[in-house]
């Protein structure tokens, strides 16, 4: 028989906050099992039986298709049956928990049941933020670990639910978030891996970028904000978990852990760290919509209330001048990375919200009128490629289906954030900066790039920062739009 914790009961509750305290007790209670077990293992100890844990999870019952009427596009079940999800690192995602208990409640006015589920946790997922404790194995302990513990389990983690194509079996629950624990646990330790920073750091306005440029902007902004005593920011966050406070605040536990790394990760992030999260993280995800997938994949189980792309782009029409932005209203997708996933016949639709934010950010931030922004900011179809060298290609075929597209320009990673938010509901933009025009004799130079680069990073970034503004003062609740929300959507948001 495996070696499994004292079982915990199934608990009812009506106070959310009391749901979230049996959340946090029946998953420390789990974790601490594995972790005590396997801290034995990596002494010598050798278990007489496997060891096994499990998630908590919450369900809840509804009889009936009346619900509180609501303007959020979530909180809500679609009708009667009994709904459940398992939940992981409460400690992380404990204001979410709460929140989406909360809506439930007003919602349903049903009863929150909070149970010891039976699915394992994997033992990788057991370990604390800098445990490395399986690197001290031999290869035949190694190998022994996979008899004692159970390892991850792709058929768990799967994104059927988010893709619409879960279909839950007679007598099985259906689905109350659009990701179990095992998946939402194995995106959080390939955030770790691709960005070099902990979860708990990102924050819940995320900017992305293909190039190094603005990372060295934002990197100089928020060491300018940490020596600020007045800063709405409390802290700055570099790869390897490095943590600059701000100015007046004292280091907390856990600072003196980070260190720089040797060499950069893969797609490194960086996080300018508001009191309640709604800060803004910065990733420089490289070149290519792979990389824009990878990370979106993951940065979605976060539950984010808006991504946007700022990056370059070729524009593809003659009467754009370098330096120009492009307001993304509509995308083709051509980087081919999301085509099992999301059919190329699912438009990708604009969102109100962020469109105007961000239009409204440029001309903050240039001190143009609307009549002027027309000079240097075009709104249109932005078309994304996996081909970097497309102009290469023969018979002139990219350029027609560009033309017939009535695309204004052309990137390697915009639609795939775009796509990947729509299929995550998470809302999401696109100001894309002009730095060639290929089809119009304008490529890029070394000596005109760094002229392009000093010239337009700096106000393109704060444009970014400054849409993030007004979203947050216009409330973060009317972003996430009944646009992203399927026929029978989940209740978490």
């Amino acid at each position: 028989m495996p070696q499994i914790p004292d079982f915990i009961a199934p608990t009812r509750h009506t106070e959310p906050a009391d749901a979230l305290a049996q959340v946090q007790r029946i998953y420390q209670q789990q974790i601490s099992h594995l972790r005590d077990a396997m801290q034995r293992f990596v002494s010598g100890e050798t278990p007489a039986a496997p060891v096994r844990a499990f998630y908590p999870f919450v369900r809840v019952h509804t009889t009936t298709v009346a619900r509180a009427d609501s303007k959020l596009a979530y909180g809500f079940v679609e009708g009667p049956g009994r709904y459940e999800t398992t939940l992981t690192r409460p400690d992380l995602f404990s204001d979410y928990y709460q929140e989406q208990f909360r809506l439930l409640r007003k919602s349903h006015g049903v009863e929150l049941e909070v149970g010891t589920s039976a699915h394992p946790i994997p033992i990788h997922f057991s370990f604390a933020e800098h445990d490395h404790v399986e690197g001290q194995l031999g290869p035949e302990r190694r190998m022994l670990m996979r008899d004692l513990f159970d390892l991850p389990d792709l058929a768990a983690m799967d994104d059927g639910i988010a893709n619409g194509t879960h279909q839950h079996r007679p007598g099985e629950a259906q689905p109350l978030s659009l990701f179990t624990a095992p998946r939402v646990d194995y995106s959080l330790h390939r955030l770790r891996h691709y960005t070099g920073t902990a979860p708990e750091w990102f924050q819940n306005f995320v900017l992305f970028t293909n190039y190094q440029f603005y990372i060295d902007e934002f990197v100089r902004l928020g060491h300018a904000e940490m020596a600020k005593p007045d800063s709405e920011y409390i802290a700055f966050i570099e790869p390897g978990n490095v943590v600059t406070r701000r100015v007046g605040l004292a280091a907390e536990p856990g600072d003196e852990l980070g260190a720089q790394p040797p060499r950069l990760p893969q797609m490194p992030a960086y996080h300018l760290v508001r009191q309640d999260h709604s800060g803004t993280t910065m990733v420089n995800i490289g070149v290519g919509p792979a990389n824009a997938k990878t990370i979106t994949d993951h940065i979605a189980v976060l539950r984010p209330h808006a991504w946007m792309m700022l990056g370059h782009c070729a524009g593809l029409r003659n009467t754009q001048q370098l330096g120009d932005y492009v307001l993304a209203h509509a995308y083709v997708r051509e980087d081919h990375v999301l085509d099992e996933d999301l059919p190329l016949w699912v438009p990708i639709p604009a969102l109100s919200e962020i469109q105007v934010a961000l239009e409204q950010a440029v001309a903050d931030v240039t001190r143009m009128g609307r009549d002027e922004l027309k000079r240097i900011m075009r709104t249109g179809t932005v078309a994304s490629t996996d081909n970097r060298n497309w102009e290469l290609l023969p018979d002139n075929t990219p350029q027609r289906r560009f033309s017939q597209s009535r695309a204004v320009a052309l990137d390697m990673e915009s639609a795939t954030i775009a796509a990947n938010g729509f299929r995550f509901r998470v809302p999401y933009g696109t100001l894309l900066c002009v730095s060639d025009k290929p089809l119009h004799g304008e490529i890029k130079l070394p000596g005109m790039a760094n002229h392009f680069y000093r010239e337009r990073v700096d106000q393109h970034l704060r444009i970014g920062m400054r849409a993030i503004e007004i979203l947050r003062s216009g409330g973060v609740q009317r972003l996430h739009s009944r646009k992203l929300r399927s026929f029978a959507e989940v209740a978490f948001q």
